[in-house]
């Protein structure tokens, strides 16, 4: 889309569809309008993905499906000479920060809890808003699939600490440390959400400005 907005308005947006060009998906390469294939990255070149949504919300339920036991089941084991202790996520945050370590609880808490329920939210929120009206401007709505997207790299923090702490704390006998049956089903949930931002069309966003001037054209 080529727009522009100065002192509070709009003017005219040309599609590139009106411009006779289509994007490449993955490299982003412009191609004259027709183009099956880009040269550059060999993608199939589409101006619609049409089954965009039904991918989004397959992979966005399979991702909230294995977001539910990734926090119930517990995500470290911790053996020691006369104990064993399994910790969930938050119960492992509430652990650290029992004993002081309140950063990193916080830490843990943000990329395991906060993070992944804001992009389930975020990623239907926008699966919704382009097919029926909504209060969130295209701009703003772009912003919000660009940081679900940037933030998709991040969420795999508490598996990387699991499996640190699984590599370093092996003292036979003494003691070890091991990832619980949640560090699975979390990493799947990562990257299920992952695929499922990946999924979505953003140029449905503008789609539906395109289809409201449209109609007040008609009218």
């Amino acid at each position: 889309m080529v727009g522009m907005e100065v002192a509070g308005q709009h003017s005219n947006i040309i599609s590139a569809r009106e411009l006779g060009v289509v994007a490449c998906t993955r490299c982003t390469q412009v191609w004259p309008a027709g183009t099956a294939v880009c040269s550059r990255c060999g993608s199939t070149i589409v101006a619609r993905d049409a089954k965009s949504l039904q991918r989004v919300w397959a992979l966005w339920i399979v991702g909230l499906m294995c977001y539910v036991p990734a926090n119930l089941y517990p995500m470290l084991r911790t053996r020691t000479l006369l104990s064993v202790q399994e910790d969930t996520i938050v119960g492992g945050a509430v652990e650290l920060m029992h004993h002081g370590a309140i950063g990193i609880a916080l830490i843990i808490l943000i990329a395991s809890v906060v993070i992944p329920l804001g992009k389930f939210m975020a990623i239907a929120f926008l699966a919704i808003s382009v097919t029926r009206p909504s209060s969130v401007s295209n701009h703003h709505r772009q912003i919000l699939y660009e940081v679900v997207e940037y933030i998709g790299r991040w969420s795999m923090i508490d598996i990387f600490v699991v499996a640190i702490m699984s590599s370093l704390v092996q003292l036979n006998t003494l003691a070890a440390v091991n990832p619980g049956r949640a560090s699975l089903f979390f990493a799947l949930s990562v990257i299920f959400t992952m695929l499922s931002a990946q999924a979505f069309d953003s140029r449905m966003i503008w789609d539906v400005q395109a289809k409201q001037e449209g109609t007040t054209t008609d009218e």
